[in-house]
């Protein structure tokens, strides 16, 4: 049973997230202001956290920074609606997706669902065959085990920036518009499309020497972007 830790200091809204998620199968547990959320994401972690980014004590944003030290723990933040600038902040602190309020419960589960199922694909003591890696320059990609190396160091990425570094992979030299990587990526047919800007901004700043300056991801103005490395191609060798 996956276990998810909801964080929000409105008692209403906690009855609502939790409830959901328990009838849907998941394991929940609660917290009402910042400091207890990191306790308990710390001694305990969950699969998966639901934070809200207005909290008592220390903001989620700060929440959000303090519990992915360690790992690549998938956040899905909650924002009030309208609060674009909240959004883009959540997704630069490392989280995976977010919501707004009000929400519809069963969109949160879906989007927890969703989360999980890609970050359950990560498993480090497995093994992937040679052909399954991706390589393209310094970057080294295995989706089987979700692994991704540069330079043959590992790559802490989240679970909406790995998938994003496979794609572009998977399509070199192809210049992409965020509404089809949304699509592509996400899954998703509508939604803010600054959730892809802030993600490649993100991913640019763990693949890059000089995020300012990319020669990866480049931007196709009035276009998109497009993944520029030579030589892409299946790898025989991670390292």
């Amino acid at each position: 049973m996956n276990r998810v830790l909801v964080v929000d200091d409105d008692p209403t809204v906690s009855e609502v997230v939790t409830g959901y998620p328990n009838r849907a199968g998941f394991a929940v547990d609660v917290a009402a202001d910042g400091p207890t959320a990191v306790t308990k994401a710390t001694a305990q972690p969950p699969d998966l956290v639901v934070l809200d980014l207005m909290l008592p004590g220390m903001d989620g944003l700060e929440v959000c920074r303090r519990i992915r030290r360690d790992g690549p723990l998938p956040v899905i933040t909650l924002t009030a609606r309208g609060e674009k600038e909240d959004r883009v902040l959540g997704l630069e602190a490392g989280a995976d997706d977010h919501v707004t309020k009000p929400f519809s419960p069963r969109e949160l589960v879906l989007r927890v669902e969703s989360v999980l199922r890609r970050a359950g694909a990560v498993a480090p003591w497995r093994t992937a065959p040679a052909e399954a890696w991706l390589r393209a320059g310094p970057l080294a990609l295995d989706p089987a085990v979700r692994r991704a190396i540069r330079h043959g160091a590992e790559l802490a990425l989240t679970v909406w920036e790995f998938d994003l570094l496979e794609y572009f992979l998977r399509n070199p030299g192809r210049a992409t518009r965020r509404e089809q990587l949304m699509r592509e990526v996400w899954g998703w047919k509508f939604g803010d499309l600054s959730t892809v800007t802030v993600h490649v901004r993100r991913l640019r700043g763990k693949t890059e020497d000089d995020p300012t300056r990319p020669r990866l991801i480049s931007t196709v103005w009035e276009v998109g972007y497009r993944f520029d490395a030579p030589g892409t191609k299946g790898a025989d060798d991670a390292e």
